[in-house]
């Protein structure tokens, strides 16, 4: 029929088409697999600036061993760079309206391993596949390979990425468990099949990228001894280092966010810090069913809020103390305090009961009683909740990290208070337990707490409340699941 002819002509067309790409322009058809010699590393040309930089003559370098030299960047760099024949561009960033880039980098990387190469560096014969060969006779554990670049040598780093904690560690390493390199610009070789499966292949800086990736796979780091040279070329100006400096900085706040690292801790003690801070949101919106979403995602508090409710909770004892607020540490607080001496690793904001009739002695405390938010001297929010008969102290106005002060009143030697929301710790206590109330190391300072800790805790949250630890919402989220 008409019908049967148009479709088997369809299909007709359709493998004369699908033929010709196989055979390609060259008319013989693509190899089966990467060649294994010669030219078997690609050289991929990702870290460099737009402004004063060597790319043309560290990609007519490498071009010359002969090797595969692939230039990626998010946009054709400015002022045009006039790239040597055979490097090809492939332009990262879509634009709305052309095709999209032909830049899905995997496509165009044919070769067993790629090597991802810093501006500024000059080839050197051999030196790619002896890098290749560490990689291939290695323990199966080594899954990158350094070489530095300049005469000053890499120094072998240990890292260990704790997701849960938002936190990586740097440590001085051996060079049977090197995790990271520091110390000079270096090239980095890889399977391209292992770079191509990360989540983040190409982003930047570099080295930091997949040395952090890697960590989270527990994949080894071999340091060759031998280097690459540096380009010689004049000083980068003021003006450049400076623009330099900054773009670095720009792309590592970005590079720790998108891998989930809220703080890095330096092999010399330093801390970088990524997280929220007094002019930003925290790091984590509405908690829902006394659930944040955090814990879900199987992580706890970011360090950077904890840091902050460290900073808030001292601040509020402090200014509860000077103007004589009789207060103490209540439900998960005073249940970190027991147990850790600290806040709970999931918690999301600290807890302190207060005896009503002392909230006019706080100037702060009493101007949120009058129903207007008030913020003290050093940038921390005081108000009344909207939620009921207590008071919040926000780390400030932007970041809403907070401490909850719920205001008790004796009646008939039990401990009561007006708004109960609903919690099962959410309870009535006898007003002996405050008689005296007794110090306790807290968050890295000293807070006051009811006498009997334990038997405190298990009144609100029952037997064994101190060694059995748990989350919130058992009921959404249990800890021995994770």
């Amino acid at each position: 029929t008409p019908c049967q002819a148009a479709l088997a002509g369809a299909i007709g067309l359709n493998l004369l088409l699908l033929y010709c790409v196989w055979r390609g322009p060259g008319g013989s058809p693509p190899p089966c697999r990467p060649p294994r010699g010669v030219p078997g590393v690609t050289v991929l040309l990702r870290d460099f600036e737009d402004f004063e930089n060597d790319l043309v003559g560290t990609a007519r370098s490498f071009s010359s061993l002969p090797v595969p030299v692939v230039v990626a960047a998010e946009t054709a760099p400015y002022p045009p760079v006039p790239l040597p024949a055979g490097v090809r561009l492939l332009p990262l960033r879509p634009v709305a309206d052309r095709p999209p880039p032909l830049a899905r980098p995997e496509l165009h990387v044919r070769t067993r391993h790629v090597a991802l190469v810093p501006d500024g560096t000059r080839a050197v014969p051999g030196l790619l596949e002896r890098m290749r060969e560490a990689l291939e006779g290695g323990d199966g554990r080594t899954r990158l390979v350094a070489a530095p670049v300049g005469p000053v040598p890499l120094r072998c780093l240990e890292l260990r990425v704790d997701a849960r904690e938002w936190t990586a560690r740097y440590g001085p390493g051996t060079p049977g468990a090197c995790r990271a390199a520091a110390g000079a610009p270096m090239v980095l070789l890889l399977r391209t099949r292992d770079l191509f499966a990360l989540p983040f292949p190409l982003a930047r800086p570099v080295p930091t990228s997949l040395f952090v990736q890697a960590a989270l796979r527990g994949w080894g780091l071999r340091v060759m001894p031998a280097a690459f040279p540096a380009s010689r070329r004049p000083p980068v100006s003021p003006h450049g280092r400076w623009k330099s400096e900054k773009l670095a900085e720009s792309r590592r706040r970005r590079l720790m966010r998108d891998l989930g690292v809220k703080l890095e801790v330096l092999a010399d003690g330093r801390e970088r810090w990524h997280g929220c801070g007094k002019e930003t949101a925290r790091c984590f919106g509405t908690v829902h069913a006394g659930t944040p979403q955090y814990l879900l995602a199987g992580r706890w508090t970011p360090p950077c809020c904890l840091r902050a409710l460290r900073e808030t909770a001292r601040h509020v004892t402090e200014a509860l103390e000077a103007a004589g607020v009789r207060y103490w540490l209540e439900g998960g607080s005073l249940l970190g305090a027991a147990r850790l001496g600290d806040i709970i690793p999931w918690d999301y904001d600290v807890d302190l009961g207060i005896y009503r009739e002392d909230v006019g002695r706080c100037r702060w405390l009493a101007a949120a009683a009058a129903g207007e938010p008030v913020e003290d001297a050093e940038g921390f929010l005081w108000e009344k909740a909207a939620e009921g008969d207590f008071y919040r102290v926000h780390y400030s106005r932007s970041n809403r990290l907070h401490v909850d002060l719920w205001p008790f009143y004796p009646r008939d030697g039990v401990m009561t208070k007006d708004t109960w929301v609903g919690h099962p710790q959410d309870v009535e206590f006898p007003e002996s337990f405050l008689r005296p109330r007794v110090p306790m190391p807290f968050a890295g300072f000293t807070a006051m707490a009811p006498n009997n800790p334990r038997a405190f805790l298990e009144l609100k949250f029952g037997p064994g409340a101190i060694e059995t630890p748990q989350y919130p919402n058992p009921a959404v989220k249990r800890l021995e699941r994770d």
